[in-house]
């Protein structure tokens, strides 16, 4: 099913940092320390440390009420940003200094970070578990590819494999990611379209067919969570049929009736088996007013609620598609404007691509709070759905 290579030999010897989950919500706290197609895009490098791993301990599950007291303003803020690192060193740095939320290895990560197992020792340093999340679909979006062997394409999957086959692979690949430290997915791409294997989303969605869509995803979905990997859906309300590549600029998605007969689909079957979403950078028409669907509280009001497109509410976490790195944000957006706008439009994880600029982000969140521009109680809310997805709420 996979091209294995030799450096899997090397992986297989090491001592495994995670056990497997078996429930519809994994815990994605890192036992070991912890999309967007985006990460392909260029950044620095960073010497790796040579800190041999150390496993990371299992905080005690808290009440929601004693967490949020246990957290300043600051604190809870780092917990909503999910950021790219290039290393070991950088992930450290950023960890100690800000304990955020998550960290996100993309393709510009010094991969010796997962070869040689460093991940616990960037984990040990949280007081809360933290995220560590990858864009691993297979295919063209992988960023293990060469560390653990190929998987196929979301298409090509759809064409070759059965739905049991797809279970499978995605159990056999989250356990692999789990070994790793990975506790999230930015997989599997619901989008539905027959569009050509090179577009923007082409061979990454299963079919233009809604249901079998729904079927490959959800099997690969279920696949990742057995592993104990949190698998999330993208891109809401659906990119498919959408114009443009939100990479090189706006991107207009087809109006709201359109999108609930095809593109939401997955979405309105998939949002209760125990996953997260990630919210794309399209506008649609007649929801959006103009905005990119990732800093738009109506589309994040859409997946919450359901009803607007005949679903049962979301109370999963919400991603944004990368903030940084393309141009259907960074147009219009700095950064720290971005995360601002998306929090306070309801999302749980802001996603960006560098560590850089996260005491600057912080320091406009803070603000914002204090201007009553993002509500407090917002803010605690998405702190307890992060943390409850990280395992880290024991009532």
């Amino acid at each position: 099913m996979r091209i294995r290579h030799s450096l899997v030999a090397v992986l297989a010897a090491a001592t495994a940092v995670a056990g497997c989950g078996g429930n519809d919500s994994p815990d994605v706290s890192s036992t070991a320390a912890t999309e967007s197609v985006s990460a392909t895009s260029a950044a620095p490098t960073t010497t790796t440390t040579t800190t041999e791993p150390v496993a990371a301990p299992a905080p005690a599950p808290v009440c929601g009420d004693d967490l949020l007291a246990s957290l300043s303003l600051r604190q809870k803020l780092a917990q909503l940003l999910n950021v790219g690192v290039t290393g070991t060193d950088d992930a450290l740095a950023i960890v100690q200094s800000e304990q955020i939320g998550g960290i996100f290895i993309g393709s510009w990560t010094d991969v010796s970070m997962l070869s040689n197992r460093e991940i616990p020792a960037v984990a040990a340093q949280s007081s809360l578990p933290l995220m560590v999340t990858i864009d691993e679909e297979g295919g063209r979006v992988s960023r293990v590819g060469e560390l653990l062997g190929e998987d196929p394409s979301a298409r090509v999957t759809a064409q070759t494999m059965s739905v049991e086959e797809t279970y499978a692979m995605a159990l056999e690949r989250g356990r692999e990611l789990r070994e790793l430290g990975i506790t999230v997915d930015f997989a599997p791409d619901v989008d539905v379209t027959d569009r050509a294997d090179d577009d923007v989303i082409g061979d990454r969605s299963y079919s233009d067919d809604p249901q079998v869509v729904v079927q490959y995803a959800d099997a690969y979905a279920r696949g990742l969570r057995d592993a104990g990997i949190l698998p999330v859906l993208k891109h809401f309300p659906g990119h498919g049929s959408a114009s443009g590549d939100s990479h090189t600029g706006a991107v207009v998605a087809p109006p709201l009736a359109q999108l609930q007969r095809i593109d939401l689909v997955p979405y309105r079957e998939l949002v209760t088996s125990g996953v997260a979403v990630m919210i794309g950078h399209l506008d649609v028409p007649g929801l959006t007013d103009g905005r990119p669907a990732s800093i738009s509280p109506a589309a994040v009001r859409l997946l919450r609620d359901g009803a607007g497109y005949g679903a049962p509410p979301f109370d999963g976490v919400i991603f944004t598609d990368d903030l940084s790195g393309m141009r259907a944000i960074t147009d219009s957006y700095g950064i720290a404007e971005a995360v601002e706008a998306a929090l306070i439009a309801g999302v749980d994880q802001a996603l960006w691509l560098t560590t850089d600029q996260v005491p600057e982000v912080l320091d406009r969140l803070e603000q914002s709070v204090r201007s009553g521009a993002l509500p407090a109680a917002q803010v605690d809310d998405a702190v307890r759905t992060v943390a409850r997805a990280k395992g880290a709420l024991g009532c």
